[in-house]
């Protein structure tokens, strides 16, 4: 019998933004989205996934609903560096570090904005394709 290659974790397969259906093809051509600051090119995706063939924009508008994903995580981020924020330096209302908070915040924001939006993206596919450890004898999951 032959022995079945470890499944990729979850977490991992997300934040290396593989394939949701085989954790293991490149969900973006080009690697990491900061590669020579190239930010026309962010969202560059192959059609298919080169190991499974897993469909990858599976309807039109299929990537609208990413915004509600980039925005939850924009939050969530925001709500760390807040508590970090206050643990680190402390807050006060008797001075401006809340305003120094925003500042700091808003550029962090702007900093990894192009990750996130690509994090959202894989996110949101994982929602709806999922993981298939026989994916080399099943045919691809198909939306329209």
């Amino acid at each position: 019998m032959e022995k079945q290659p470890a499944k990729p974790g979850l977490l991992w397969s997300i934040f290396s933004m593989k394939c949701p259906r085989c954790r293991r093809g490149n969900m973006y051509n080009g690697g990491h989205p900061y590669k020579k600051l190239n930010l026309k090119h962010i969202f560059n995706m192959p059609e298919r996934c080169n190991e499974c063939n897993q469909k990858f924009d599976m309807e039109p508008g299929f990537w609208y609903g990413t915004g509600f994903v980039s925005y939850a995580l924009a939050v969530a981020i925001s709500v760390a560096s807040f508590i970090a924020w206050w643990v680190i330096v402390g807050l006060s209302l008797k001075d401006d570090r809340v305003l120094y908070w925003l500042i700091f915040n808003g550029i962090l924001l702007v900093v990894i904005q192009p990750w996130l939006m690509r994090l959202s993206r894989v996110i949101y596919i994982y929602i709806f394709v999922k993981y298939d450890p026989n994916y080399k004898e099943n045919l691809p999951q198909k939306f329209n």
